[in-house]
């Protein structure tokens, strides 16, 4: 979906990286070697992004970090376009929709980070019924191209580990 909107590989990897989880800010090197792309490419289109207001710059020391700018007019677009992209509206609308009482739902480590790795890790929180949460999780994976790991835990369970879940990297969704 996004190849069809935007041609360069490298704008839609970055994209993903910094709209997926807004509170992720990158620098030059990380994100050349994250993505294996020469740093002179992810310049040009951090320069590009951050010139039109899409990116927020940052200076720490010697790096500059950049992030997705959320008080931009188009950054509620731009992460729902990347979240449609990769399925996961339509996983967390089905989930809140069929499953029961569910308190929250997160999604953790590669895809909180912003990266695309295949596997995408999901914490629900409440009463579920785990036969569906099961059932949705099989379907979504088919029409998303996509592993869908699930991990389902009561309120009670989830206090009393908060610290362990969210001690990953975490992105609250619900």
């Amino acid at each position: 979906m996004l190849t069809e909107l935007f041609t360069s590989k490298t704008r839609i990897k970055l994209l993903l990286k910094l709209f997926l989880n807004p509170e992720v800010s990158c620098y030059l090197r990380e994100l050349s070697s994250e993505f294996q792309v020469s740093p002179n490419a992810i310049k040009g289109e951090l320069d590009s992004l951050s010139e039109a207001g899409y990116l927020e710059r940052e200076q720490n020391g010697r790096s500059v970090y950049f992030r997705a700018n959320r008080k931009h007019p188009f950054f509620p677009e731009i992460s729902s376009i990347v979240r449609k992209s990769l399925g996961i509206d339509r996983l967390i609308d089905d989930v809140m929709a069929s499953l029961g009482k569910v308190d929250s739902v997160y999604i953790l480590d590669d895809y909180a980070q912003g990266k695309d790795s295949g596997i995408i890790d999901v914490l629900v929180v409440g009463d579920v019924d785990r036969q569906q949460l099961d059932n949705l999780r099989k379907i979504t994976e088919g029409k998303i191209d996509r592993v869908v790991r699930v991990v389902d835990v009561t309120a009670e369970a989830f206090e009393g580990k908060r610290e362990l879940f969210l001690n990953r990297p975490h992105w609250k969704v619900v």
